[in-house]
């Protein structure tokens, strides 16, 4: 078994890839500074893994703390970003600080140690102005946001690394990733929670745009096994490479809207009352968004566990069961 340092690994992505690997046996490192990580995250891993899992405390930003976190580690999951297009247009200086500078020290971390293989979140927001679909990992177009653009340079620093110092790296492009553990109350929310957390409290849901526009929701067991997959492969033409990790399907969000309502409304028919409300597009958002996995399945052996309405399914039982232990736990604390 190895030992794994997950950077970001008190986050929605990063405590679902440390909860898998250290189920799986490996000893797991998690990295955070708990910036938009939460504690009650791997709060369970460290009561219940005190062995095999470590919490390192700690910012991608400062060097000395990536070497500290990345000494005597086989490999290097990198999940720590500050994601969200709206964040990095209202910061774009905190963006580029964490997604650049710190990917940079992460990567300079990864050479000096000789760790055995880099493997790092990317974006979809990447393919920016490119008007394509299915989108194909060789062909993107202009970033249309600073998030966008920090995660571009990420991968052509990882390329120059490979090159430059003879490192193994895998990028995993991700689409709009989902499931449970992610964080509905952040004011950069992703859509999916959001409108799941706004269906279950009796809340019309808003939708920016006439909800035409569409994305690849990928869950989030898909992007573990897409990881898992890079971390495994011993394939050399799979090595210093960009892949897509989603799911291969398309929905609108008028479509997601109407899924999550249908499937809500079976724990509680209130729900089937509420209807969304529109308001205007979002700046820097891209139309359309839909993969192709050819590459992955090629290289990688990927085949999506997970269908986009299936994962949908289990992200919302999720957090149904959630917010009826939040429910019960009011009550008696009001006894």
């Amino acid at each position: 078994m190895s030992k794994i340092l997950v950077t970001g690994g008190a986050g929605f992505i990063g405590s679902n890839l440390c909860e898998y690997l250290v189920n799986k046996g490996h000893c797991v490192i998690c990295l955070d500074n708990f910036s938009t990580g939460h504690m009650e995250n791997i709060a369970a891993l460290m009561e219940n893994h005190p062995c095999s899992f470590q919490l390192i405390e700690g910012d991608i930003r400062s060097f000395e703390t990536c070497i500290k976190a990345a000494s005597g580690v086989d490999y290097i999951l990198h999940e720590a970003a500050l994601g969200s297009i709206p964040r990095s247009i209202n910061d774009p200086i905190t963006t580029n600080d964490v997604n650049i500078g710190g990917f940079l020290n992460m990567l300079v971390a990864a050479r000096d140690l000789k760790i055995k293989r880099f493997i790092f979140a990317a974006s979809s927001s990447t393919y920016g102005d490119n008007k394509d679909l299915p989108k194909v990992e060789n062909n993107i177009g202009k970033p249309m946001s600073p998030y966008a653009l920090t995660k571009l340079v990420d991968e052509l620093y990882a390329d120059v690394f490979a090159k430059t110092y003879d490192m193994e790296f895998i990028g995993l492009r991700y689409f709009n990733v989902f499931g449970r553990r992610q964080d509905p109350n952040s004011m950069y929310a992703a859509v999916i929670p959001l409108f799941i957390k706004q269906y279950m409290s009796l809340k019309q849901p808003r939708i920016n745009g006439d909800g035409s526009n569409s994305r690849d929701f990928t869950y989030i067991d898909n992007v573990i096994q897409m990881n898992e997959l890079a971390l495994i492969t011993s394939n050399p033409h799979a090595i210093n490479q960009i892949y897509n990790t989603a799911c291969g399907e398309r929905t609108t969000i008028n479509q997601l809207a109407s899924f999550i309502k249908g499937i809500l409304i079976r724990y509680n028919p209130e729900i089937s009352n509420i209807n969304p409300i529109y308001g205007p597009n979002r700046t820097g958002d891209i139309p359309h968004s839909l993969a192709s996995i050819e590459k992955a399945k090629k290289y990688l052996d990927y085949m999506p566990s997970y269908t986009f309405y299936k994962g949908l399914e289990e992200t919302i039982k999720w957090y149904w069961n959630e917010y009826a232990k939040k429910k019960a736990s009011i009550r008696y604390d009001n006894i």
